[in-house]
């Protein structure tokens, strides 16, 4: 339990870091995946498979030999990172050479050198989802205190990530607000209007040219006192 604590402490530091450091999701999955071959016993490779929109895709790896696995799993439609991503569960192979679940993958992942994973579902948001998957080269690499510190890892993971993705999002907001705001002085400014008017003669413009209020802000901003 003291060894888990320890785990559950150092999680909450990596967590932080990932919080601070990480600007981008790429970014925040990069450091989440290097912090998890590095703490979790058995690991040797890793990858994150990210599942949106029924589009499957690794945007991020340690190592080849685990991206070489995805690629497999994305060719065939089939193996233990997609089950994972979808079902909401921790996936492990103990032995490749002895995996029924998957047979055709199973087959062509031994053939690579890979002999067992562990894989552990990764929420992120909304429809989308993902799985954190561990690779190693030898047989019954992963015990269960390693899969119990690897969905503990995942749990922790996907919490920073979670905030990543929600500080992009308000910086997108603020972005948007400020170019809607930048545009909106400019129709004041140009056709005599209050703040209320110009707003509405935006609504009015995206409305008859369908096209998003933002993209139409910033054609205005971007035309300058011409408009």
């Amino acid at each position: 339990m003291t060894e888990l604590a320890d785990f559950g402490a150092q999680m909450t530091r990596i967590a932080g870091e990932m919080r601070k450091e990480s600007d981008d999701t790429e970014a925040a999955l990069r450091s989440m995946i290097k912090f998890a071959v590095d703490a979790v016993p058995g690991a040797e490779y890793a990858t994150v498979t990210l599942v949106t929109d029924n589009t499957v895709e690794t945007p991020v790896m340690v190592g080849d030999l685990g991206g070489e696995a995805d690629r497999l799993q994305r060719e065939l439609g089939e193996g233990p990172c997609l089950r994972a991503a979808v079902g909401v569960s921790t996936v492990c192979i103990d032995d490749m050479t002895e995996e029924s679940r998957w047979p055709a993958f199973a087959a062509s992942a031994s053939a690579l050198g890979i002999r067992s994973m562990a894989c552990f579902y990764l929420y992120i948001d909304g429809d989308d989802s993902a799985a954190l998957n561990l690779h190693s080269t030898e047989t019954h690499a992963f015990t269960d205190e390693a899969l119990l510190l690897g969905e503990l890892f995942a749990a922790h993971a996907a919490t920073a990530f979670g905030a990543v993705k929600e500080k992009q999002q308000l910086r997108a907001a603020l972005g948007t607000r400020d170019i809607i705001g930048q545009a909106k002085g400019m129709i004041m400014e140009r056709y005599r209007l209050d703040a209320a008017e110009a707003f509405a003669l935006l609504a009015r413009l995206s409305q008859d040219t369908n096209t998003k209020l933002v993209d139409v802000a910033a054609q205005i901003v971007e035309a300058g006192p011409e408009v």
